[in-house]
């Protein structure tokens, strides 16, 4: 039996003479609630896409639940589920529709498409708005119905790419309730990122912090306040990777192609 949910052994992305992320290496154990943060361009979001399958790695060893990601990418996507920073439910379908349709990509067996739909968006709250369009939806509620829809197909690993972004606290509370609650009662490992320091402190077991393409450190929150004499994990964060501002560009169209991927298109 594997010990981890997510293993990474020098993995390294160049794009031509630049190199995305250099060298790193951790283990998420399973179970775990394990946040990934950095500054803006430091290497998160390559690095995410490419556990998720997104990109392929320039070197480097990724094993999730046990599969190695060079000789088996496919069974690695059945096995998590991800929430992207972009929204990406379909407008037009109902909360409920939108459900069914993953359900079928997924290959989520008949028999149990319409109980674990009902069992997710009551876990959500959202069952009373099944037959709703999502485009009536506030950001909190599909923020809600996009987790509910990245746990259907039963995932060991739930990614989470700044699952709260622009959410009022309240909601950014109820979001953490659902993800807490979930890892407590499925085991689900947890991998997320965030800008949100004090998330991060609240809910994770474990820490790494990227960037300039390098995990310079690994810890607990605790040991990071304590490591940088700082009150706050925020303080400590920049007093890890400094005061300067950073600039990311990222693209719109990767939420899609995990999906695409699971589905068996290119």
């Amino acid at each position: 039996m594997y010990m981890f949910s997510i293993e990474v052994k020098g993995l390294t992305k160049k794009f031509k003479d630049f190199t995305a992320v250099d060298n790193i290496s951790f283990d998420v154990n399973q179970g775990d609630i394990f946040a990934f943060l950095g500054p803006n361009g430091a290497g998160k979001s390559t690095t995410i896409k490419m556990l998720t399958t997104i990109l392929e790695p320039t070197s480097g060893i990724v094993k999730l639940n046990g599969f190695d990601l060079t000789t088996s990418a496919n069974e690695i996507r059945k096995t998590f589920g991800i929430v992207f920073q972009d929204p990406s439910l379909d407008d037009d379908l109902t909360a409920w529709e939108n459900m069914e349709l993953h359900a079928v990509l997924y290959n989520v067996s008949k028999q149990t498409i319409k109980p674990r739909i009902e069992q997710l968006l009551k876990f959500v709250e959202l069952w009373e708005r099944k037959d709703s369009l999502v485009k009536e939806f506030s950001g909190g509620m599909k923020r809600r119905l996009e987790i509910a829809r990245g746990l259907l197909h039963h995932p060991k690993i739930l990614f989470l790419d700044e699952p709260t972004l622009g959410l009022d606290p309240q909601t950014r509370n109820h979001i953490w309730d659902y993800i807490l609650k979930m890892n407590k009662e499925e085991g689900t490992t947890i991998f997320f990122t965030t800008h949100y320091m004090d998330e991060a402190d609240r809910v994770a077991n474990r820490i790494a912090i990227i960037d300039k393409g390098k995990i310079i450190i690994e810890s607990t929150g605790e040991e990071l306040k304590k490591q940088t004499k700082t009150k706050t994990l925020e303080d400590a964060f920049i007093e890890l990777t400094g005061h300067e501002i950073r600039d990311e560009i990222a693209t719109t169209k990767d939420q899609f192609k995990v999906h695409a991927k699971a589905w068996g298109r290119k």
